[in-house]
């Protein structure tokens, strides 16, 4: 073709001119598909519930109820794909069927909380500012635990996932630099991104020496950190009243606590019964300490999909 064109001056068409590159991409595009499926697949034989993420590292299904004009707290309960972390499977047949929904997904979500190993990811972010290695070595010296040896995955922007383990009733919240600046902590209702995937910035990858490392239980003294305070013994109870001490306890909140104990009360609400009595006052007292609305409505409603469905895997 291209021969043809030189000898009669014709511009050759760019379909022709760029066919192998084309094909080339398709291919790549094909084979990172594939690895990412064999990547979940070999998570999900280790216990650990996977769901296929695109390029953005965000699920690769959409919900199914997108275009509701209300807010859908389901859960997966509607037997369709695209419920995000709730969709996480170990199932071999599961995986399989939910990749092959979503033929372009290059990477694979692990979701945390959920058993076997009830993962905890401890997502130090590196930043020109922040160093949040040398923080998470302070709290550890301030806070006298030791931080284990235990999977860890690189990130693409040079960050790095610890993954640690945590008591089956043990619910820990995913909170953003509340720990320390830098350190995310990934937990019930997250998700980790899986060595092996691939997204628009680059690949993760496992840390040397590390690949043959169980996830660490997390440290005592780290875990009391990153979960919800304890139940306050002046607090009635939704079982012994009708909530409002709840209400008073996500309104006490100081700084650093507000998401935090907003989403431990809602939990206790739903899971007592009065959560869709109770979502108006705790949104408001949230709002009284410090919180947008928008921001106590997404934990509420956080705390519902959580409640609504434990022991769904």
């Amino acid at each position: 073709m291209k021969r043809f064109a030189t000898l009669y001056g014709i511009r050759p068409l760019p379909f022709f001119e760029h066919l192998n590159e084309y094909r080339a991409m398709a291919i790549t595009t094909r084979q990172t598909a594939t690895l990412a499926l064999a990547h979940a697949l070999s998570a999900a034989e280790r216990g650990l519930p996977v769901i296929p993420l695109s390029a953005t590292k965000l699920p690769a299904l959409r919900s199914p109820h997108r275009g509701n004009p209300d807010p859908a707290l389901c859960r997966g309960e509607c037997g369709l794909p695209g419920h995000g972390v709730h969709d996480a499977t170990t199932d071999p047949a599961g995986v399989r069927a939910l990749f092959a929904a979503a033929p372009w997904a290059t990477g694979y979500g692990i979701a945390c909380g959920r058993p076997p190993h009830h993962l905890i990811g401890i997502d130090l972010d590196i930043k020109t500012s922040i160093d949040s290695i040398a923080e998470l070595r302070h709290l550890a010296l301030r806070h006298l635990f030791t931080i284990p040896e235990t999977v860890t995955v690189l990130t693409p922007s040079g960050g790095r996932h610890l993954w640690l383990t945590g008591p089956p009733d043990t619910v820990v919240p995913n909170s953003a630099s509340r720990l320390a600046p830098g350190i995310d902590v990934r937990g019930t209702g997250g998700y980790l991104v899986g060595p092996g995937s691939v997204t628009a910035h680059g690949a993760y990858r496992l840390a040397p020496g590390t690949a043959h490392l169980p996830p660490a239980p997390c440290p005592r003294a780290l875990l009391s950190l990153i979960t919800p305070p304890a139940h306050p013994r002046s607090h009635p109870g939704p079982a012994h009243g009708d909530g409002h001490g709840l209400v008073q306890f996500v309104l006490a909140a100081q700084e650093g606590q507000r998401n935090t104990r907003l989403f431990w009360a809602a939990c206790r609400a739903y899971e007592n019964g009065l959560g869709d009595t109770l979502a108006a006052a705790l949104t408001a007292a949230a709002v009284g300490a410090g919180l947008t609305e928008r921001e106590a409505r997404a934990t509420i409603a956080s705390a519902a999909r959580l409640t609504s469905g434990r022991g769904v895997h």
